[in-house]
């Protein structure tokens, strides 16, 4: 009797330290979960006060993503803008905004963790939407891991995208044979771009493709969240490299 007791105990135990174990570990991936979640670079206050409206541009918050849309009249072109990883989306406002002022409805994406391979597809849906049927042609743009997934998106869905731009990123699936317009940019003194991926997969693009180094531009110089891990010194101001990326698009597409 007394051994079916201490038996009993010690399954009693046994189960109470198993249960413990599994607590344990599922407050760690949680913990964990957390930390990843909230490690990501912030905008600049810089960035977020261009996300308020004014003469030129409105700018309206929806669920999934930022709309820049000018004032002057209205528009048959739009920008559908995908975040470099772990980059809060409200760091890229200033050049958004200078794209609206130029004339195009900018739609900056709100990404699953701030990481766009989470949702590569989320340019259908504005595309489909009823209250964007007055927008002709359509423009992917990304950064860095963004527009690693801008150019796959296009890809597959070159029937829907006339113009793809990439900034300090490549795609890895092959739509050289469609008539995309594209526009690869890259900062000489990125150190975060892996240059050697870069040149094999330029193979995946049209033959016209237009590609251009900034001179003293780095990787983090789109948008206003600082200086990134391992990035090389820039020689210009993020200011001076949005403009430049401006300039050149609207250089390349007014072709």
């Amino acid at each position: 009797m007394k051994n079916n007791t201490e038996k009993k105990k010690n399954n009693a135990t046994k189960k109470v330290a198993v249960i413990m174990a599994i607590t344990i570990v599922f407050a760690a991936i949680i913990f964990c979960g957390v930390l990843y979640v909230n490690d990501y670079y912030k905008a600049k206050s810089i960035a977020k006060r261009s996300l308020m409206s004014n003469k030129i541009v409105t700018v309206k918050e929806e669920k999934e993503y930022y709309l820049f849309k000018p004032n002057k009249k209205a528009t048959t072109k739009a920008i559908v803008f995908y975040p470099g990883a772990k980059v809060e989306e409200v760091a890229y406002s200033r050049l958004m905004s200078d794209f609206a002022e130029a004339g195009y409805e900018v739609f900056l994406v709100k990404m699953p963790m701030r990481m766009a391979i989470f949702d590569k597809d989320a340019a259908t849906d504005i595309i489909k939407d009823k209250a964007n049927k007055n927008i002709k042609e359509w423009t992917m743009m990304g950064h860095s891991m963004g527009g690693a997934m801008a150019a796959n998106y296009t890809a597959e869905h070159t029937d829907k995208v006339s113009n793809l731009v990439l900034l300090a990123a490549y795609g890895t699936k092959d739509f050289s044979k469609s008539n995309v317009k594209v526009l690869s940019l890259y900062g000489s003194n990125d150190k975060v771009l892996n240059k050697e991926h870069y040149k094999k997969n330029a193979k995946n693009l049209p033959k016209d493709a237009v590609k251009y180094e900034i001179e003293g531009g780095n990787h983090a110089g789109y948008a206003d969240y600082g200086e990134q891990k391992s990035d090389g010194k820039a020689k210009i101001s993020p200011k001076e490299q949005q403009e430049e990326v401006v300039d050149l698009f609207l250089e390349t597409y007014a072709r």
